[in-house]
């Protein structure tokens, strides 16, 4: 059966910016926010749906990621816009099997249909913290270079797709810390992401239950 799942809200800010987008700075010396030197990540994460794609289109999603300080399985579900529920259970040996744990949330969605890798996305992640007096973590940046791809498709949108966008996830703080960051980071030219996630991102139409209409941006 194993262990019960981890289990946490997200509460995240998410923008497209270009690859020359330089990052404002998002502290507030005023209010006691600073903003932590730099770390690199480079996660490899593997997402398992159906091949209709059920779960993408109810806005959910599965991997199982390494990498980071949070490798594991996640399974992630919607709340309200920007709000998602998260739960995690631990790598294990097997990464071809999605753990029964997450596997029974989504048999409403899934049913009969099994779980299969639709997407692989690897991600060089440059992550700083905005830190409170004390030290504490009251949100997190995440600014991110992705290449993506759709293993088994035979046509162009199996080529790998890269684009940048920028995470900016509460941790410990008040909501004014994002909302402050929106302003920061709309006046310096990102703009709000038009997917709820990178794997919807990279789907596009088909994660959205709509035809392919005009060429790929």
């Amino acid at each position: 059966m194993g262990s019960r799942p981890t289990e946490h809200v997200e509460t995240e800010l998410k923008f497209e910016v270009s690859g020359d987008f330089v990052l404002p700075d998002l502290g507030s010396p005023a209010d006691g926010v600073a903003v932590t030197e730099p770390e690199v990540f480079l996660l490899v994460a593997t997402y398992f749906d159906t091949a209709d794609l059920r779960l993408a289109k109810a806005s959910i999603t599965l991997r199982r990621r390494t990498g980071g300080s949070d490798a594991g399985w996640h399974l992630k579900l919607p709340v309200t816009a920007g709000t998602r529920r998260e739960l995690q259970v631990p790598l294990g040996d097997d990464a071809a099997a999605v753990p029964a744990q997450l596997a029974s949330q989504v048999s409403t969605w899934v049913r009969d249909e099994p779980l299969q890798v639709v997407a692989v996305l690897e991600t060089r992640r440059t992550v700083r913290r905005l830190a409170g007096r004390g030290g504490e973590t009251l949100a997190e940046v995440a600014d991110d270079a992705v290449t993506g791809s759709v293993p088994g498709r035979g046509d162009a949108a199996a080529e790998p797709a890269t684009w940048r966008e920028i995470e900016i996830e509460l941790v410990g703080g008040e909501p004014e810390i994002l909302a402050a960051a929106r302003a920061r980071m709309t006046a310096a030219g990102a703009r709000p992401s038009s997917a709820a996630s990178k794997l919807g991102r990279l789907l596009g139409a088909r994660a959205a239950g709509t035809q392919p209409g005009a060429a790929r941006r």
